[in-house]
């Protein structure tokens, strides 16, 4: 690190992290906890002018040539400060043509770019690429709700990779294997453990924290004159592997397709490249169905089982999630909120119903609900499942 570098991130670890949730304290207090406008001017002043200070000697520093780490923790560091200048409305993508944050802005397209990944602040920046120093780790603010809130979004993300891992490992030697049992056992442990890590999660996180004090920096901001999405605990290749390999999702669906295309640039390079691989394999369900007149014997049957109980599991986290985490920490509270706001309530972009209905068709995809108006592999996962009872 050179020593701007280090000191953009020590003021992102220390002072940010202050003044952020100083302008917590002061939104809490209101009646309409939605309302940034007029609150915490001063404190408003200082997160933008100290950031912009310090993002201006790197921009003169230039490309450092420091490798693929330091310059995406930097993008991080970047694109984290730009996220809570939106947070707090300092700047807001509807009534700008380009940010106003043009130092910021420069610097994380010109990184983004040499690096391949979009020029804001991604999921990995606070889960699985967040270094720790003396056991802290970097965050928007010292609320307890975001603590809990990234600690078991990141035990649940490295669990769903877990799972794909496994998953990968069984292509070389076939869903036929006597070791893919082995290995699908490994899939299955490890979303039992995302299971058990939302229910912790769902059952810890205070809704209206999250809603009103952490969700808000996940939101849409523009670099240049683009607008970019916000986070989104999804952006890992990970889970879409485990839909593909199942089968339960297909590369060729043109909505599931749509999604894939959109979080490309928010995921590691790595990552980008193990999806890319993935979207032209046979799916094991393919493979499967086409070996169900071997169904009496033993590899076959406890293959299928265990395939099956993976599927059940990877449905059951999708579940969870949308009926749980979507429906109790987004859709409920927004009907509390002020009609002046409902506008920016998503951070994916789309309206909140828009939202709504796309986020139920995937997870209806991944548990293979009947539904007649997209297709699921419901009919196919009943075949399967008729295939165990012949030996």
């Amino acid at each position: 690190m050179t020593h701007n570098t280090q000191a953009f991130d020590h003021w992102i670890r220390t002072r940010f992290v202050e003044l952020n949730s100083e302008l917590e304290s002061l939104y809490a207090k209101q009646d309409d906890r939605a309302n940034v406008e007029g609150i915490g001017e001063h404190l408003k002043v200082q997160l933008e002018t100290e950031g912009s200070e310090l993002i201006s000697c790197l921009l003169l520093e230039g490309n450092t040539d420091e490798g693929f780490d330091h310059a995406f923790d930097l993008l991080g560091n970047v694109g984290l400060y730009m996220a809570a200048c939106r947070r707090h409305e300092i700047t807001e993508p509807s009534r700008e043509t380009t940010s106003p944050l043009v130092e910021a802005s420069t610097l994380a397209m010109h990184i983004g770019a040499s690096i391949g990944v979009t020029p804001r602040f991604a999921t990995a920046h606070l889960t699985t690429h967040n270094r720790s120093q003396q056991g802290v780790y970097k965050r928007f603010t010292n609320l307890d709700a975001e603590k809990l809130f990234v600690d078991y979004n990141t035990k649940g993300i490295l669990a769903y990779k877990r799972a794909a891992d496994a998953l990968l490992k069984i292509q070389p030697l076939g869903i036929d294997h006597p070791i893919a049992y082995d290995l699908l056992r490994v899939a299955k442990h490890a979303l039992q453990d995302v299971i058990e890590s939302n229910r912790i999660l769902f059952q810890q996180l205070n809704a209206d924290d999250f809603f009103y004090c952490v969700r808000p920096y996940y939101k849409p901001y523009r670099v240049g004159s683009q607008v970019y999405r916000g986070a989104n605990a999804g952006d890992f290749a990970g889970i879409n592997v485990i839909d593909m390999l199942l089968g339960l999702c297909a590369a060729n669906e043109p909505g599931y397709s749509q999604m894939l295309v959109d979080k490309f640039l928010y995921m590691m390079p790595e990552d980008q490249s193990i999806l890319r691989d993935c979207m032209r394999r046979t799916s094991f369900m393919d493979e499967l169905l086409n070996m169900t007149h071997l169904s009496k014997q033993d590899w076959y049957q406890q293959n299928v089982g265990a395939f099956l109980e993976v599927c059940d599991l990877h449905g059951e986290t999708a579940i969870q999630h949308h009926n749980e985490l979507v429906t109790k920490y987004i859709a409920l509270p927004s009907k509390e909120m002020a009609e002046q706001h409902m506008s920016k309530v998503t951070a994916s972009g789309p309206p909140l119903p828009v939202l709504l209905n796309s986020l139920e068709k995937l997870r209806d995809r991944r548990s293979a609900a009947k539904r007649d108006d997209i297709n699921t592999r419901f009919e196919d996962i009943k075949v399967l499942k008729a295939s165990l009872e012949v030996r």
